[in-house]
């Protein structure tokens, strides 16, 4: 148990004296008085949110970030089930922005917006202990939410960049990946 609920359980147990409150809550550090005891989700009149507003069942409580997580992974499910045995050795990744160098030089494999990356195709290597990496298809978040004016056409725009990446990397055109040829 955390001290927080420790200290909940021993209020609703007995009422302690107000001299012995003031005795928990303050401490004498070098001749200086401390307050000891805070609310993590309070202000410091004490006002504030008390808990969360929604249940964490309900879509309302996910942050956008999962919601992006959720929307990447409805749009990979048809194209994985289409194409499972290919894109066994790819990983599918989201970061929030794209990191820019201005000694960068891997354009190969980002898929570009008037020069901001949307997406990015990491090829498969060796990373810096000497271990094989996988393939991976890094999808930038913040700049597709950007490009999108809503829920319906963000979820286009992520179907169309995941499309075009795994096209790029199994070296074949976008409509095959789709199923329309």
């Amino acid at each position: 148990m955390t001290s927080r609920s420790l200290r909940s359980s021993a209020k609703t147990a007995a009422a302690p004296s107000l001299r012995s409150q003031y005795a928990q809550a303050v401490t004498s550090t070098r001749g200086r008085e401390r307050h000891r005891r805070r609310r993590p989700n309070r202000d410091r009149h004490g006002r504030g949110l008390r808990g969360s507003l929604y249940p964490p069942t309900l879509p309302a409580a996910s942050t956008r970030a999962e919601r992006f997580d959720a929307l990447v992974l409805a749009a990979l499910e048809p194209i994985e089930a289409r194409w499972r045995t290919e894109l066994t050795k790819l990983d599918i990744a989201v970061d929030d922005v794209p990191e820019v160098r201005a000694d960068d030089d891997s354009a190969e494999g980002t898929l570009t917006d008037a020069g901001v990356p949307l997406a990015r195709l990491v090829p498969a290597g060796v990373d810096r202990r000497g271990m094989p990496t996988k393939a991976r298809i890094v999808l930038f978040r913040r700049p597709l939410e950007a490009r999108a004016r809503d829920g319906a056409d963000l979820a286009d725009l992520v179907h169309h960049v995941l499309v075009d990446q795994v096209a790029n990397y199994l070296g074949v055109d976008p409509t095959i990946i789709e199923g329309e040829a």
